[in-house]
Parts: C-alpha cells; structure tokens; sequence
C-alpha cells in the first residue's frame, strides 16, 4: 500500500485553521520517514502562497518525499475567472515542470464548486489549455459533484484524472462503488477520510464513509495508485499518534482486499 498523508496533519493547526502549509515542514518529512510513509502531498494555501518553498526553490526540495501537489489557493469563487488560475495555477505548473513530480490535485468544491453547467463550461474552456501546455503534469480533480459532471472536465485531456475523496463522496450523496467503476483507470489519487451524510468530517470508522465497500471496489478496478490520510485532526500535540493510528487501520483494511 502506497500511503501517505497531506501536509500539515503531522504537525499543530496553524494560525487555528484545519488546513494550512506547516511552519514545520521539514520535521514534517522527518516524520513521514519515522512512520515508513510514503510521502506527502504538498499544499499551497493563501496564506503561504508568495513564500512556500515548491514555488521559491522547487529543486531544495525531498522530491522523493512529495507525491503530489494539492493547490488549495484554487478553493476560491474566482476559479472560472482566467487570470485568476493563471496567477494561482501556472507558478505551481512550472515549478513542477523542474522537478520530478507530476501529480497535482485541483480541488473544484466549497467555493470553487462548479455544479453549476454555465461555470463548469467556462472552467473547461481555460483549464483545458493547462492541460494541453503542460502534458508532462497529470492533473486530478477533486469534486463534490456527480460522475457524469465531472467527466465534462476530466474527458478534455488525456492527463487529466480524478483525485477520489472518500469522505467528499460520502457526502454528496454520490454512491462510492458507481462513481469508483465509473472512472477506473482514471482514479490516481485517492483521499481518505471519514464523513457523515452531514458533511462532519469524523474520526476513521466513526461516520459513514463504507471503507470496506471502497477498498473492495478498489481491489476490483486494480487500483495501485497512491492513498493520503486526509483524516479528521484529534488532539493537538498528538499528531504522530494520531496518523500512526490512523495509517494503522487503513493498512489493514487494504490487507483485507489487496
């Protein structure tokens, strides 16, 4: 099982919010290696936008360590505006373009929620000429939204795909083994965590999140991309135990269908 964990859920909230690029990055790889993860997939958060390594000093970087990009700047209701993704998106590109990684996630939820047909048109006319200028870089989308919707975004290119969020899923009342079959070989990234039909994200096996129903179809589609622990903060102070908890119950529920 290649699992490994989004940056920041090893170390303290910053500033008091839930998601956010860590002051204490680098411990935070120290971590990773102590708990034989795989790695993290990066974040670009607003806060740290100007000044987060990947964009200052992409080749510094552990990029064994980093399996992916997550460009939360992007979680905003200007994403079907054109300058706002090339200011927010194109850096991210190209500094991934000197570097070894090539799996960025694009999340399309909360305000960048593209639901709507009149947006999601606009959003696919412009990010369709990322991909089509940077076919090196796999785009995966992460959305709340149903199949069929998403496949108007993921069908433009041939390296766009699906980052599949376990607990967004739940959520959106989608059902987890349609949408799984529906994009199979399409699914490279999967994150996991526990939600309840009330949009709570909750600790693992708390919410209702059917994680032997999703690693089961999982198992059927052949899946052997990569799993981030997204999941539900505990105690702060406690993040090493929390995610060595957390990476625990995972693993063996892969155990059981893998």
């Amino acid at each position: 099982m290649r699992l490994g964990v989004l940056q920041g859920r090893l170390t303290p909230p910053v500033n008091g919010h839930y998601q956010e690029f860590p002051n204490e990055w680098k411990q935070e790889i120290e971590k990773v290696k102590q708990l034989s993860l795989a790695g993290v997939e990066w974040l670009i958060t607003p806060e740290c936008n100007k000044n987060n390594p990947l964009l200052v000093s992409p080749n510094s970087l552990d990029e064994e360590k980093i399996l992916s990009v997550c460009v939360d700047t992007l979680v905003n209701k200007r994403i079907t505006d054109e300058d706002f993704l090339k200011d927010n998106l194109l850096p991210v590109c190209n500094a991934l373009e000197e570097t070894q990684i090539k799996n960025l996630t694009i999340p399309i939820l909360d305000d960048s929620d593209l639901n709507d047909d009149l947006q999601r048109k606009k959003f696919c006319k412009i990010i369709k000429q990322f991909g089509d200028n940077f076919p090196n870089l796999n785009f995966c989308f992460e959305a709340e939204m149903p199949p069929a919707k998403l496949h108007e975004i993921i069908c433009l290119c041939d390296n766009f795909y699906v980052t599949y969020d376990t607990g967004n899923i739940t959520s959106c009342g989608v059902d987890h083994e349609h949408f799984i079959d529906f994009f199979r070989q399409k699914i490279i990234n999967v994150h996991i965590k526990d939600r309840t039909y009330k949009r709570q994200t909750v600790k693992p096996l708390s919410g209702d999140t059917n994680f032997d129903l999703i690693f089961k179809c999982l198992s059927e589609i052949n899946y052997n991309g990569f799993f981030i622990l997204q999941t539900a903060r505990e105690v702060s102070g406690d993040e090493f135990k929390t995610i060595r908890k957390h990476k625990k119950i995972f693993e063996e529920i892969h155990e059981k269908y893998f």
